[in-house]
């Protein structure tokens, strides 16, 4: 997602509450930026077993690569949640699209948006696998 796109938070089937904690502030008082993507894995982690519910016994998974795109500081007393969904699915491979809002005013703003690219993987044999197809249904259905 870009800053040019608009986020609309209905186009997100998942919302989690993020929370600040006193050591993901830097010396400015905001959010350190590299925590932005522990706020993200969170974020998927819950995704990941509250919705598609991934088997971690029969396959992994790694990230290939992320980006995140700063909008607006997080500080320690907002209050935050992150939208996840998928928004691409191959045959290995998927990727996951984040936003993260603030409470300001009793409405959400974005702060941040990011994605990440993800790779089913079995560790057995450390080379890339198709995704199950229950996980795959899971996510299209999301």
């Amino acid at each position: 997602m870009t800053v040019r796109q608009q986020f609309n938070s209905k186009d997100f089937n998942y919302k989690t509450p993020i929370s600040i904690r006193f050591a993901d502030i830097d010396a400015f008082g905001h959010v350190n930026n590299a925590i932005y993507l522990t706020y993200f894995e969170m974020a998927r982690s819950a995704y990941w077993n509250e919705i598609i519910e991934w088997d971690w016994n029969s396959v992994g998974i790694i990230l290939r690569n992320s980006h995140v795109e700063y909008l607006k500081p997080i500080m320690l007393n907002d209050e935050v949640y992150a939208y996840v969904r998928t928004s691409r699915i191959g045959g290995s491979s998927f990727d996951l699209e984040y936003t993260l809002v603030k409470i300001i005013n009793s409405e959400e703003q974005v702060c941040t948006t990011g994605s990440t690219l993800c790779i089913a993987y079995d560790y057995n044999v450390n080379k890339p696998v198709p995704i199950p197809e229950y996980q795959r249904r899971k996510m299209e259905g999301q």
